[in-house]
């Protein structure tokens, strides 16, 4: 965590106001959006490896669970054996969704240990992002259910560092000004 606050501390460094004194750049809507990316809410679906992560630590998940190919599980590990449609109540239980899974191993979406610049270059190319544009990620942040449940996660998780609403509105700043990178 110590990590992804240096990192988004430098690119707000970077995306100030522009040389005139107006508006700040494009790239501050990024840096305003990359710690809901960075926060263990994204973070534990989008990892380096082919584990996911688990809880406000992001450690790696319990009983040896995998992605599998289409990103739900392998065998009879599959993400909806605990992860019902809805969040299960109790301390800590699992959260839910009747679309619970992590991108497909072909195009697994890292977001772990990236830079606010990688994640952007990331989003912003198709062959490594789903072959999707802007508009579909943007739409996938903005409408998913999967993306509005890290606002409800179930008891005893903690919430992105902002709103949803304050979230989207960052992220369609960014992709409506032509993404630009983050220096």
């Amino acid at each position: 965590m110590k990590l992804a606050a240096v990192a988004v501390l430098a690119v707000l460094a970077g995306c100030g106001a522009n040389e005139s004194g107006g508006r700040p750049r494009a790239g501050n809507a990024f840096a305003r959006a990359y710690p809901v990316f960075m926060h263990a809410r994204c973070m534990n679906c989008h990892p380096a490896g082919d584990a996911p992560l688990q809880g406000d630590l992001s450690l790696v998940h319990a009983q040896n669970v995998q992605r599998g190919p289409d990103g739900r599980g392998l065998f009879a590990m599959k993400c909806s054996a605990c992860h019902q449609s809805e969040n299960v109540e109790g301390l800590r239980m699992p959260p839910g969704n009747p679309n619970w899974h992590l991108p497909p191993a072909d195009m697994p979406m890292v977001f772990e240990r990236r830079s606010p610049r990688e994640l952007a270059e990331q989003l912003r190319d198709p062959k490594r992002n789903g072959g999707k544009t802007l508009a579909e990620i943007l739409r996938h942040v903005e409408e998913d259910g999967l993306v509005k449940g890290c606002w409800n996660p179930g008891d005893g998780r903690t919430k992105p560092p902002m709103s949803h609403a304050d979230f989207a509105k960052a992220f369609r700043e960014w992709v409506e000004s032509g993404a630009p990178l983050p220096e």
